[in-house]
């Protein structure tokens, strides 16, 4: 695995780098020798927070992990990661072009699925046109994360939700 780690208001130091390469060249198991891991680590205020991304072809691994201790977040990241992987292996393997990224042992390996997606409960409700201010404020009423409403400017379903740092974010349909 090719590592490109980069540091966002720290100093990227060898004693990071070495833990970042022994952590997550743990993974180098699931992957081919040319693949490139992208990590970008970062302080801000208490927040240690480490990002990796893993392009391979069609898709991308990512997790970010945040704790008040960079070595802490690395042990955090590896851990999703190599969860995400064997949650998804079969997925990627019916996409063949991106089976080519990873070793062919861990492609025959079989791996227990953690847990299957199951829908456990249905909801119908009445939408109606609103504002995306408005259905903000709905939002919050409700307490939840995020709020299906009729957008009353263009009259399509959209999604407004909750996003760090208490700011809300916009999905439109794009057509």
């Amino acid at each position: 695995m090719k590592f490109i780690i980069v540091g966002k208001n720290i100093e990227v130091t060898p004693g990071l780098k070495s833990a970042v390469e022994d952590k997550i060249g743990k993974l180098e198991k699931y992957f081919n020798p040319e693949t490139e891991v992208h990590v970008t680590l970062s302080v801000e205020k208490d927040r240690q927070k480490i990002e990796v991304t893993i392009p391979v072809k069609g898709n991308i691994i990512r997790s970010e992990q945040v704790s008040n201790d960079m070595y802490v977040s690395i042990d955090l990241v590896e851990e999703i990661i190599e969860r995400q992987l064997k949650k998804y292996k079969n997925k990627i393997i019916s996409q063949k072009q991106s089976a080519s990224f990873f070793k062919q042992d861990y492609l025959d390996k079989e791996f227990m699925e953690e847990e299957e997606i199951k829908i456990i409960r249905s909801k119908k409700f009445d939408i109606k046109p609103m504002y995306p201010e408005d259905a903000c404020i709905q939002m919050e009423l409700l307490g939840h994360n995020f709020y299906v409403f009729c957008n009353a400017e263009t009259d399509q379903v959209n999604v407004v939700y909750k996003r760090k740092g208490n700011t809300y974010g916009l999905i439109e349909p794009e057509y």
